[in-house]
């Protein structure tokens, strides 16, 4: 009964903001415990979308370092004699900034310790990224390159500020006219910072970029900027993701020519 109402409420949702400006996100959020509705931009009237950017998420969205990831955080956090398993990394850290989610579980430690905690691990990390210890989605490479092929703009905004080490490698940077780390903002996700920084940076208003997300964190940020959001869901049990927009498993199930032809008939909140 839960998840029934859960996929209600997102749809819901979806529905309302494409036909009024009323308030009813807020609403929705509190009714699954997350941010209250003041979080939510709140406009007057209704604008076009007119689809010209896309921005995506790094780590699961267009490469795999998951596995990565948990290995050094595990690693890491067990050296300083806190257990940390799936659940850990998907309620404290998955979608964080390292800094903030080595805080996340080393609540009762002084800052300079998680501090130096947080750059081991991502020295165990960096060790595994080197020995090839991630994965290139190909359905993604094939839809970015199909969204080049149509002159539409693309930016990468992940919470790693080891963002565009992880494209290199992936051999996709070439795509990307903005990338953007966890060390290039102030505020890290579930803040809208990213995402809105993103859009600056390739010169579109919000109506006319999409995110594509699959962290609970990383969503509720782009619904905070007031985007139009993808969550890519790929059954790893990533989290909540039922504020996104729509759900997808694969950014291989998305024909980008439909796709742009049903965003650009939406409506949402004007700015």
């Amino acid at each position: 009964m839960d998840s029934f109402i859960k996929i209600f409420m997102r749809d819901f949702y979806a529905y309302s903001v494409s036909l009024t400006a009323c308030c009813g996100a807020g609403i929705f959020c509190m009714a699954l415990g997350c941010e209250p509705a003041a979080d939510f931009p709140l406009r007057e009237g209704l604008c076009q979308m007119a689809l010209k950017g896309l921005i995506f998420d790094l780590d699961g969205v267009l490469v795999d370092t998951v596995p990565a990831h948990f290995s050094a955080w595990q690693r890491m956090f067990e050296e300083y004699g806190y257990p940390f398993g799936p659940r850990e990394y998907r309620e404290q850290v998955d979608g964080l900034r390292r800094l903030e989610g080595a805080q996340a579980v080393m609540r009762d430690a002084p800052p300079e310790k998680v501090t130096q905690a947080a750059e081991l691990k991502n020295q165990y990390y960096l060790e595994l990224i080197e020995q090839g210890c991630f994965k290139t989605f190909e359905t993604s490479v094939r839809f970015i390159r199909q969204c080049e092929a149509r002159g539409l703009l693309l930016a990468a905004a992940s919470s790693s500020v080891n963002v565009r080490y992880i494209l290199k490698k992936a051999g996709i940077s070439d795509a990307f006219a903005v990338v953007i780390g966890g060390d290039d903002v102030k505020k890290g996700k579930p803040d809208a910072e990213i995402f809105l920084s993103a859009a600056e940076k390739l010169g579109l208003s919000v109506p006319e970029c999409v995110v594509f997300e699959d962290a609970a964190s990383g969503v509720l940020a782009a619904k905070r900027g007031g985007f139009y959001c993808v969550g890519v869901d790929d059954n790893r049990d990533s989290g909540n993701l039922e504020l996104a927009d729509e759900i997808v498993t694969d950014l291989g199930m998305i024909d980008i020519d439909s796709f742009q032809n049903r965003i650009d008939r939406l409506s949402v909140p004007r700015n």
